[in-house]
């Protein structure tokens, strides 16, 4: 009697959830920065081996590259919610206030992956550090754009300034994901983001 051989080939690599791959991946950027990540850090979190992972997201940049992409459709998802809100100083709150939350969710790792995930890193980081300045400035560029939404409809002063007040609300909230990684509690910061509120324009 004849077996039946499998007609998979030989060696090939278990599947594995992809996303959830990426999660684990981001937590280790999250945690020790891009430079800071070790290959061997992220294949033993990730649960694959090098081979895989190059395939699968190709090297470790393209695979930061994805990474933040995770992060921004997830825990920095707020930002496009608040985005929504219908009032300026709303748009102004939601972002200050669901920002101390997400940096001080003690589900994931303290800060920012977006603010300190390239700050200090060599020469050959520089297309990493690049590419989160240019995501950083497409953010302010978005708020810049919503607040200037809200000048047109009066529902800003006219003297305000859109692009001002957007760099005002990106500096703080870079400020506190900064004090977070160091252990600011969340109240600390809270108040700090009602500090800045009672600044906001009437």
């Amino acid at each position: 009697m004849k077996h039946k051989h499998s007609t998979r080939p030989l060696g090939r690599p278990r599947a594995f959830d992809a996303d959830a791959a990426l999660d684990r991946a981001l937590r280790v950027f999250w945690q020790r920065g891009y430079e800071g990540a070790a290959l061997s850090d992220l294949t033993k979190a990730m649960r694959i081996n090098r081979p895989s992972l190059y395939s699968a997201f190709g090297n470790k940049e393209f695979l930061f590259r994805k990474v933040l992409d995770r992060y921004a459709g997830g825990p920095a998802s707020y930002v496009n919610a608040a985005l929504e809100q219908p009032t300026a100083r709303a748009v102004a709150r939601r972002l200050l206030l669901d920002a101390v939350n997400m940096l001080t969710n003690p589900r994931h790792p303290r800060g920012c992956l977006m603010v300190q995930g390239a700050l200090s890193c060599g020469k050959q980081a520089d297309p990493v550090r690049e590419e989160l300045i240019a995501r950083r400035g497409a953010g302010e560029a978005a708020i810049r754009k919503r607040l200037a939404r809200a000048k047109s409809e009066r529902d800003l002063p006219r003297h305000s300034k859109p692009a001002d007040l957007a760099c005002y609300l990106v500096t703080v909230s870079h400020g506190m994901a900064v004090q977070a990684a160091s252990g600011a509690s969340r109240a600390q910061l809270q108040r700090v983001a009602r500090a800045a509120l009672r600044a906001w324009p009437k």
